[in-house]
């Protein structure tokens, strides 16, 4: 051990300043990254960040599933928005999407008779008239009810079925063969043929599985993700 006031050797001499140039060298390191741009980060949005933060799982098998696991079609005997106004959703959803509407008598406005849609998926203008031709215009759940009984929604109790089956903010009112060609399938195996309207379609499956629950599988996120990296933020 070196006695107190010993002058230093040669060695620690050295070692000193080499520590001591580090030490500079670190000093002019720091002021550089201090002053040097940041470096971009991904872009992103409230939608990207809903569909972050979904659950990613793999589809759970159909066993159970049937259509009335929903509640009976297009009740009005429900919690969202149209819910116990009289009026059936399917006609609620008529209303809100199709225009230059005409009206059955006596139904106090509620069932619609004629009307024009401008279908979201294809891009097509469809006459609506109600009776033999009324399926040229259905009413889409846009997360299909297969595909949530698959991602979480055989948990759920009754009335939580029947709400999300009646949801206006899942309901769209579309070309008849569109809807059949989509079935139950999600965004990582379907897509409107209108590339304008996939923004606002991947939007409200995003919305839709985040308000109640729904996990996404790791194909449909990454498809719900290529679409929204297009989108305008």
């Amino acid at each position: 051990m070196r006695r107190q006031g010993k002058p230093l050797g040669q060695t620690a001499t050295r070692l000193m300043t080499v520590v001591l140039s580090a030490g500079v060298a670190c000093t002019g390191l720091l002021s550089t990254a201090a002053t040097a741009p940041a470096v971009p980060t991904p872009a992103t949005s409230p939608t990207i960040d809903a569909l972050e933060a979904l659950p990613v799982k793999g589809r759970a098998p159909k066993t159970g599933y049937a259509r009335d696991q929903f509640g009976p079609s297009w009740s009005d005997d429900v919690n969202v928005g149209g819910g116990h106004n009289g009026c059936d959703t399917r006609n609620d959803i008529l209303r809100r999407d199709l225009t230059a509407i005409t009206y059955k008598p006596n139904t106090r406005g509620c069932v619609v008779a004629t009307g024009t849609l401008v279908d979201p998926y294809t891009a097509t203008t469809i006459s609506f008239v109600r009776g033999k031709q009324s399926a040229r215009v259905q009413i889409d759940h846009v997360v299909a009810l297969a595909d949530a009984w698959q991602k979480g929604a055989q948990q759920w109790p009754a009335d939580k079925r029947r709400d999300f089956a009646n949801d206006p903010r899942n309901l769209l009112a579309v070309s008849g063969p569109a809807n059949q060609r989509k079935g139950a399938r999600d965004a990582a195996t379907w897509l409107p043929s209108n590339k304008a309207y996939r923004c606002a379609y991947v939007t409200k499956q995003v919305i839709v599985k985040r308000a109640y629950g729904l996990w996404v599988t790791a194909a449909e996120k990454a498809a719900i993700r290529r679409i929204l990296d297009t989108c305008p933020r």
